[in-house]
């Protein structure tokens, strides 16, 4: 049996030119390629990017590595970052990045993909690369991931230490011992080169006590 070309992708996005070269030898390409959607084969991300479905090749899609293909440069953070280091209770099914680009949303049949811009020089702060199973993505550290979060609320305490511990325990009903660990010069950095000074600036104190 002939194997199946898409195989050679794993679970990485791929854009149509790259599909095209596995079809090219067909007279309609672009027809194959909506076939293999039509089948289940292959997923859509958005116009002209796709990533091969889990019946093909074994493998869940990673959400992380996916968003990271769908509008870049981002990196997967707030509070799904947060629930995936086990950091609130919550589960979160919309995956939320952030970008130097214009916010923007895409939804298709992997959930929903939201990208929230930030400035360029507070971009890169706290933000690692992971490798799982070969697959590479960006993602924020804990402490970037709270800092976005914060920056991104419609609402924080600035005024006191009292607030502040309220937006965190009831709020958004954060691991207040995971604090502990926390790298205050990540969020220092953030308090620089982002919004919200003083919120980081309690949050730092509640860090050292």
């Amino acid at each position: 049996m002939k194997k199946n070309p898409l195989l050679q992708f794993g679970t990485t996005p791929v854009t149509s030119e790259i599909l095209y070269s596995c079809f090219g030898h067909l007279a309609a390409p672009d027809e194959k390629i909506r076939g293999l959607e039509k089948d289940g084969q292959l997923v859509r991300l958005k116009r002209g990017m796709y990533v091969v479905s889990e019946d093909v090749s074994g493998k869940e899609p990673d959400l992380r590595v996916c968003a990271n293909h769908i509008y870049g440069p981002s990196y997967v953070s707030m509070q799904w970052a947060l629930a995936w280091y086990d950091l609130i209770p919550e589960r979160v099914r919309t995956l939320t990045s952030v970008t130097t680009k214009h916010s923007k949303r895409f939804v298709n049949d992997l959930g929903n993909f939201i990208y929230r811009q930030v400035p360029k020089a507070y971009f890169p702060i706290g933000v690692k690369v992971v490798d799982d199973n070969g697959a590479s993505h960006l993602i924020a550290t804990p402490e970037k991931a709270l800092c976005d979060t914060i920056i991104d609320s419609w609402y924080v305490p600035t005024q006191s230490l009292a607030g502040m511990y309220r937006y965190l325990e009831e709020d958004i009903r954060f691991d207040m011992d995971a604090l502990k660990e926390f790298d205050s010069d990540i969020i220092r950095q953030c308090a620089i080169n982002g919004k919200k000074s003083r919120v980081f600036e309690n949050l730092i104190k509640i860090i050292k006590r």
